[in-house]
């Protein structure tokens, strides 16, 4: 560990930047469409969860009445 050179803060945001520049953004229409995935996902396991929830509280409030 003693021979690790030490980067100054100007190199650090030199290497920062050049890092930045490598950077591939998506277009607008990959975004969009990425969008709208993440959208109908989030309602189906929402529908999903729903459900598995529902089922759970009958069984339990079905155990309770035998009780």
């Amino acid at each position: 560990m003693a021979d690790e050179k030490k980067t100054s803060p100007a190199e650090f945001l030199r290497q920062v930047q050049a890092e930045g520049r490598k950077v591939v953004w998506p277009t607008r229409e990959e975004t969009v469409r990425t969008a709208i995935f993440v959208f109908i996902m989030t309602v189906i396991l929402s529908l999903f969860f729903l459900g598995i929830d529902s089922l759970f509280s009958a069984v339990v409030r079905w155990l309770l009445t035998l009780a």
